[in-house]
């Protein structure tokens, strides 16, 4: 009997102690979102806002799009008012961009003017690179130039004059 209730009390012990586990986990996971709402909360009204504006953004980029390649296609208002609204939605969209993304700003100018700079370098190689080869093509020139004037003359020294004018123009 007395074995039955320690097994008994073993079993509730586990029990309690798997209850407790399962509870502070969920404590733990609690905490985690409690943080997460904290930080995301005030992101909502703003990501509504750009919700609202991107698609106001899209419908004119779109309206743009179809007007740009094809002829004859009527804008409801003047077409200067619409691209003015056009350039405040992008810019209200680079705004948000820029709350949303602050470091992105900098660091996709920083790769721009790495890779302008890069571009420009590799202009100057190519240019340098191309100058170089007529260079070496000049000399090419002219030293396959100086070898068959060299040979031409060993050839008129060993069998005359004749001989060689013949070899050539016959």
């Amino acid at each position: 009997m007395l074995c039955e209730e320690k097994e008994r009390q073993h079993k509730k012990l586990c029990e309690l102690k798997r209850e407790i586990l399962l509870r502070e986990r969920e404590q733990k996971l609690d905490e985690a979102l409690d943080k997460q709402m904290e930080i995301l909360s005030p992101l909502v009204p703003v990501c509504e806002q750009f919700k609202d504006q991107y698609k106001s953004f899209a419908a004119s980029l779109d309206a743009t799009r179809h007007e740009l390649p094809i002829k004859n296609i009527h804008i409801e208002g003047d077409t200067l008012t619409y691209l003015g609204e056009l350039q405040k939605q992008l810019t209200i969209t680079q705004e948000l961009l820029t709350e949303i993304m602050p470091g992105h700003l900098e660091e996709s100018e920083k790769t721009f003017n790495v890779l302008k700079d890069f571009k420009e370098v590799s202009q100057k190689l190519d240019k340098e690179l191309q100058r170089s080869f007529a260079e070496v093509q000049n000399l090419s020139f002219q030293v396959s130039k100086e070898v068959s004037l060299h040979n031409q003359k060993i050839c008129e020294e060993n069998h005359g004059l004749d001989v060689v004018k013949h070899w050539y123009f016959n």
